[in-house]
């Protein structure tokens, strides 16, 4: 796992809690290595207007099964935008292994239907 910080200072507090939230879904997910996940952790604050902090947290998949696959979560407190990351990533990858079940079902349909031969049942 690949971990960038903008306008943030690198914290092994971070580090583990990037870790802590994250390796529990790539364990639910056997195609998804935790290699393969790429997470920007970031502080926007304006230098014109004061106000708090937000942190951004963004996750990326650029390789393997799921690839492709960007989620962008900010919050006032990083380890939230943090957690609403790791909730919204095993959502999606809900979503995108039952699409691949619907589509498997469906090809297992049109095989079973073609190999079954048509029965003449008016005699």
């Amino acid at each position: 796992m690949k971990i960038h910080y903008k306008n943030l200072e690198k914290s092994e507090l971070a580090n583990s809690a990037v870790s802590d939230r994250l390796l529990p879904v790539c364990e639910k997910f056997p195609l998804l290595a935790p290699k393969d996940l790429s997470v920007t952790l970031e502080m926007q604050n304006s230098p014109r207007q004061s106000g708090p902090d937000v942190f951004r947290v963004t996750l990326y998949i650029p390789r393997g099964r799921y690839s492709g696959v960007k989620i962008v979560k900010a919050d006032a407190n990083l380890y939230r935008a943090l957690a609403l990351i790791s909730d919204l990533l095993l959502e999606k990858l809900n979503n995108i292994r039952d699409k691949d079940r619907v589509k498997s079902r469906a090809k297992a349909r049109k095989v079973s239907r073609r190999s079954v031969p048509d029965l003449d049942l008016t005699s």
